[in-house]
């Protein structure tokens, strides 16, 4: 008897430690990746993006975390480095445990960090516009395909109200998301009777600060008769350069308009504005948009940044297209860590299809119940005389996205599912 009561005691003593370490592993906190470029050439568009994370997360401690658990980021700096991703991925998934990351902009970053996600099954939440022609289980892609922003900015071009342009300069940073991108524009600008001598293709190397040149040939270009455009796909603080040198040689909208896909509201911070006024941008938010939840995302990142301090912002404060995207991707995974009850990867996923949000664009944006990329509307701004974008045209409603772009061959015989492995 006395055995049976000892091993009795001793079973109660067990179980009461097991609750105490489930109770403890309940409490402790939830660790959050931040994998953005601090410092670097794409430090200007990706340190706003690392602050949005933060701010998120802040609101969400506020009230009570996620699944009774305070989310906890771990911020890194890969420094514009594309290897460095990989070692940085490597380091968030390994040693400090990560349940998510958000992180990247640039392809060639989301590209040096897919094999380090796909084969240590992390979570990556990537919010900028891309090339499409990927499809991974392991990122939700919160940012643009090409039929929700390349697409249909070009169509506008072509259009009455766009300009009616016959001519195009396709002129981009040199790495994988312009190159396909303009390899489907091209593709596309054919199917619609374009000529490839209508068809002007240049690329900079990142970092690139002379445009000077690269102005003069598209002036001349453009004096050959048809309206001509200019798409634009240049990334990081290249930017500013070629805005300025746009001003300095007097190329206004009126006479060659330039429509850009990676430049918003932050990167014309530190340009003077006013000789490009008219110019485009196409994304699926602007902070100029008028509705009550973008009244609110911009007045919570004001209070934001002038409590934390931060450059730049705490005098001006922006909002842009891939902060919202980012936003989107921290509330969108937190509901679906709530929704399985688990910060569990693959049941994390799983509860990530059809996940929707009321977002600041003014719709509700919905996870694609297939496709890891969110369902989202389409706006083409001019640029005006403060910085800020008069948006022009805009789809009725959010567009579905279709990572695979019927205008490169094959495309036709890929799934819409992801099934473990990337297809690039």
């Amino acid at each position: 008897m006395k055995r049976r009561a000892v091993m009795k005691a001793a079973v109660a003593v067990s179980a009461v430690l097991s609750m105490g370490a489930a109770w403890a592993q309940a409490k402790e906190p939830i660790k959050v990746g931040v994998l953005h470029s601090l410092s670097g050439t794409m430090a200007i568009s990706e340190t706003v993006l690392k602050d949005t994370v933060l701010m998120a997360i802040e609101e969400i401690n506020a009230k009570g975390g996620v699944l009774g658990r305070k989310l906890e980021p771990v911020v890194v700096d890969p420094a514009s480095n594309w290897p460095l991703f990989a070692e940085k991925a490597r380091q968030l998934l390994t040693k400090d445990k990560v349940a998510v990351t958000f992180g990247c902009w640039t392809s060639v970053s989301r590209k040096s960090v897919l094999p380090v996600f796909e084969e240590l099954n992390g979570l990556l939440f990537y919010p900028v516009q891309y090339e499409g022609e990927e499809l991974s289980k392991n990122v939700f892609y919160t940012g643009a395909a090409p039929n929700q922003q390349a697409i249909p900015a070009v169509e506008y071009l072509m259009s009455k109200d766009g300009g009616s342009a016959k001519r195009f300069v396709l002129l981009g940073t040199d790495y994988v998301y312009p190159r396909t991108t303009n390899k489907i524009l091209r593709a596309f600008l054919k199917s619609k009777g374009v000529a490839d001598a209508d068809i002007m293709e240049e690329y900079t190397p990142f970092g690139h600060s002379d445009y000077q040149t690269i102005i003069g040939k598209i002036k001349k270009f453009a004096s050959e008769g048809k309206k001509t455009a200019v798409v634009s796909t240049i990334n990081g603080d290249s930017n500013v350069p070629f805005y300025k040198e746009l001003g300095n040689q007097g190329l206004k909208a009126t006479d060659v308009p330039v429509v850009a896909f990676s430049v918003g509201e932050e990167e014309l911070r530190g340009v003077d504005t006013k000789p490009l006024v008219g110019h485009l941008a196409a994304w699926n938010y602007f902070m100029s948009l008028k509705n009550p939840a973008n009244a609110e995302f911009t007045k919570k990142w004001a209070a934001y940044a002038k409590a934390k301090n931060l450059p730049g912002h705490k005098d001006k404060p922006l909002t842009n297209d891939p902060m919202e995207a980012t936003y989107i991707g921290v509330y969108m995974w937190k509901q679906a860590v709530e929704k399985a009850k688990t910060t569990d990867v693959d049941k994390v996923i799983a509860a990530m299809a059809g996940q929707t949000f009321k977002a600041p664009s003014g719709f509700t944006a919905k996870m694609d119940e297939r496709n890891h990329h969110l369902h989202k509307p389409v706006f083409i701004g001019e640029v005006k005389a403060d910085g800020q974008f008069n948006v022009v045209w805009r789809t009725p409603g959010p567009v579905r996205a279709n990572p695979w772009s019927p205008f490169i061959p094959g495309n036709d015989k890929k799934k819409d599912v992801p099934d473990g492995k990337t297809k690039i």
